[in-house]
């Protein structure tokens, strides 16, 4: 039954750039960070752009070269994280059971959604036409029987598709492909592929099991399962729950080297994680921060402090965890906040007047939050530019009209 879909957002960065200003449409986009930090590469580029040769990854000036009339915008995360938002909002109009796998992919499990919106093609095109029309983005979408073929088949035709792709059809549709297009495979893997005179898909489908086991232990297994196209686990919806922990991370556009830049990123994401614990009533007493650098390497560090879902607490404690583990020189590309030991919440955090005063005001900004979106309210060090302050303040006041006119 062909019931998991892979919801992939196309040239995402660059697209939400141009639904956002209309006269960036069929223009060459790209993102590209600052070539005076170091970051002067292109972080994605818009299809129109692609079509002259420009590729993620690219210096800048090589480019410019290629696309001299090409627009460059500056990285928005959160523009990024806001636009994703909405559209994993999107996917859960149609099943609970969606699995956030990144800022721009999700697994759906359709199954049972067939008497409400058809079969999981029709399921597809709703979703595809739902997403252009509410937020103005395109996005490829894959159809099969399990999470892995799901997402190989998203990434078949781009943009703006939609692919089926059945079992049986593996040896003829995959099997010829290199084999670093097979999900899970990176580049340190491939070159060990090479050594070992492995250089399709089909060519890993047809090694033994146990020569894949010894050299890559239990990820061996799956790579030749997933060779194969077999893939038995389960769209989770709930994956981040599982470990008792709430949190968010964010890949970010461009590189991150100084502590200001960090902070805000950190800051912003301990909003979401309060947000999130404080909705579910839970408290926690373990913030933990995650860093990833641009050579991949992934630094987890905790602190535990009183039991706490105040955002000013999460972030506080997260901001000392990244003056002691990080030099605010070696570029991050990631960044992740949780809090975790969990316990429903109890009354004893009242008894002390100056949590009470910070709960209270974090359960009024969640409450309007809630009632009027993301940008009704916000913390003035998130705001990147007088543009943005102009047009949240704008937003602001036009909300609180409204809100006096209904009394």
């Amino acid at each position: 039954m062909l019931s998991i879909l892979h919801v992939d957002m196309n040239a995402f960065y660059a697209s939400c750039h141009q639904a956002k200003d209309s006269s960036l449409k069929n223009k060459p986009i790209m993102v590209a960070g600052d070539p005076k930090k170091r970051t002067g590469i292109i972080l994605t580029a818009s299809y129109e752009a692609r079509r002259y040769g420009v590729k993620t990854g690219m210096p800048k000036w090589q480019a410019e070269k290629l696309c001299p009339q090409g627009i460059f915008m500056k990285p928005e995360y959160e523009l990024y994280v806001d636009t994703s938002q909405n559209v994993m909002n999107i996917l859960r109009n149609f099943t609970p059971q969606v699995e956030v796998f990144s800022i721009d992919e999700a697994w759906l499990d359709v199954s049972g959604c067939e008497k409400l919106f058809g079969d999981s093609l029709n399921i597809a095109k709703k979703i595809q036409f739902k997403i252009a029309k509410e937020i103005d983005l395109q996005c490829s979408i894959g159809v099969s029987s399990n999470k892995l073929l799901a997402k190989m088949a998203s990434d078949m035709k781009k943009p703006n598709a939609i692919t089926v792709l059945y079992p049986e059809d593996v040896p003829k549709l995959l099997w010829p492909l290199p084999v670093d297009k097979l999900f899970g495979v990176g580049r340190r893997m491939n070159e060990r592929f090479s050594h070992m005179n492995i250089k399709t898909i089909g060519d890993l489908a047809i090694t033994p099991k146990n020569v894949l086991e010894k050299a890559f232990g239990l990820n061996g297994t799956y790579l030749h399962l997933w060779a194969n196209g077999i893939d038995d686990s389960r769209v989770n919806p709930h994956i981040a729950d599982d470990a008792k922990s709430m949190g968010h991370s964010i890949t970010m556009p461009a590189d991150i080297t100084s502590f200001d830049e960090a902070e805000k990123v950190l800051l912003f994401l301990a909003e979401q994680v309060g947000r999130r614990v404080r909705r579910e009533n839970y408290l926690g007493r373990t913030v933990s921060i995650t860093l990833k650098n641009n050579l991949f390497d992934v630094v987890t560090r905790s602190n535990t402090i009183f039991y706490t879902n105040n955002t000013e607490d999460i972030y506080n404690t997260a901001k000392r965890l990244l003056y002691s583990n990080w030099d605010g020189k070696m570029p991050l590309r990631l960044i992740g906040v949780s809090l975790s030991n969990l316990v429903k919440e109890f009354d004893q955090v009242s008894l002390f007047s100056e949590e009470k005063k910070k709960k209270k005001l974090n359960m009024a900004v969640d409450k309007i939050k809630d009632r009027f979106g993301d940008d009704a309210i916000f913390r003035a060090r998130l705001l990147q530019d007088k543009e943005l302050n102009e047009r949240k303040l704008s937003k602001a006041q036009k909300m609180s009209e409204n809100k006096r006119s209904r009394f």
